[in-house]
């Protein structure tokens, strides 16, 4: 029954793509929403894949670093028409976004020195403030544990290295790859060790012109693509779990974007749709034009399309597989850590006066009590907000 679906499928490659270059061009929302699309479309109404199928792309998505809804996406595109159809998904769904980055980035270089674009970002900076402190208690409860006293006796080792993740983020303003695998490898051997630790034998290593449109250089093009390539690997869970790590290179190590540089690719990335990581799109642009948000995407991108490719196949029996579950758990909680951490370091010059403070805790309270209130229209607002503020 189940070859007999692979080989006949009640869709077509033309509908797969067109369906995710329209989920690319129309899914705002962030990558909570994104996935509920997913289901909502190709298992309820369109009934191209099953439910186990779609709870299996779920779990594989979890389980592997990159983007949430840009893994279920190549999932989704494999289950039937394997590797083109994960690669057709994949591309369809990232490259509305893509383009509008490029695009916004053109017009970022072109105008970001004008008082009208400094107005706009005035009021945005800290409206994404509140958005990503939001996002980390969310992410917090989801992934640590809930708040009550029982579940926090529970998770106790996970909020320590989420404690962890947060103070060695606000000191060193950097994240650790070395930190977020050793909390990873710890929570693996104390919650279920495998069965090589029990063995004498050595651990296996661990598979971890006039607007810059051209304006690049190969060494830079190089630093990109590595650095971003670390940030694919090895960052798990939502999108916006990869706002730290973005921080701690593109800001800290290297000098590419200023705090307000980064803190305004952070905004472009709310107000676009698709996947909140194509903001690697507009960062790489601002670095080396065109070149350098082709590689930094390519490189963002590029290990959960490989990861998802490879383990699809077999990702039944991985999935079960609880050392493999408690190394992304522990991983999972201090990564979320270094996300508070960095909020606190961002909000620390984003929140530069009184309306500052005013504009990030109203969008805060926005997203807790109205609903219907998203992303994109809190930017929007505070766009104007910041614009009004400073005309007066």
């Amino acid at each position: 029954m189940e070859k007999e679906r692979i080989i006949k499928p009640d869709y077509s490659r033309t509908e797969l793509s067109t369906y995710f270059l329209k989920l690319g061009t129309w899914g705002f929302g962030g990558p909570v929403a994104l996935v509920g699309y997913m289901h909502r479309d190709l298992v309820e109404h369109r009934k191209w894949i099953t439910e186990e199928e779609y709870k299996e792309g779920l779990a594989l998505a979890q389980l592997a670093p990159g983007p949430l809804a840009a893994q279920l996406g190549i999932y989704i595109g494999f289950v039937h028409y394997r590797l083109i159809g994960a690669t057709l998904a994949g591309l369809a769904f990232v490259l509305p976004s893509f383009i509008m980055v490029v695009l916004l980035g053109i017009a970022y270089k072109l105008y970001s020195g004008l008082p009208g674009m400094q107005a706009v970002f005035y009021g945005v900076s800290a409206a994404v403030i509140g958005i990503i402190a939001i996002s980390a208690y969310k992410l917090t409860i989801k992934s640590v544990s809930s708040l009550d006293f029982a579940a926090i006796r529970s998770k106790w080792l996970l909020w320590i290295f989420y404690l962890v993740g947060i103070v060695v983020t606000v000191i060193t303003e950097k994240e650790d790859i070395l930190l977020f695998a050793g909390c990873g490898l710890i929570y693996m051997v104390v919650k279920s060790p495998p069965k090589w630790i029990k063995r004498p034998a050595s651990a296996p290593s661990i598979l971890l012109f006039g607007i810059g449109f051209w304006q690049y250089d190969g060494k830079t093009l190089q630093e990109i693509g590595w650095f971003f390539l670390k940030a694919g690997a090895f960052v798990f869970g939502s999108g916006l779990a990869i706002v730290p790590f973005l921080h701690g290179g593109v800001v800290q190590e290297f000098g590419w974007l200023t705090e307000h540089e980064f803190l305004d690719s952070v905004a472009v990335a709310m107000i676009t749709p698709g996947p909140v990581v194509i903001t690697v799109g507009f960062i790489g642009y601002l670095v080396a034009g065109f070149p350098g948000a082709c590689v930094a995407a390519l490189a963002t991108f590029l290990p959960c399309y490989i990861f998802t490719v490879a383990l699809a196949p077999s990702f039944k029996k991985i999935a079960k597989n609880a050392s493999i579950k408690a190394f992304v758990d522990g991983i999972t909680a201090v990564v979320i850590g270094a996300l508070v951490g960095a909020v606190i370091i961002i909000a620390l010059r984003a929140i530069v006066d009184i309306p500052t403070a005013l504009i990030g805790i109203f969008s805060m309270l926005a997203l807790i009590y109205l609903k219907k209130i998203k992303e994109p229209h809190l930017i929007l607002a505070s766009a104007i907000v910041g614009i009004i503020l400073k005309t007066l």
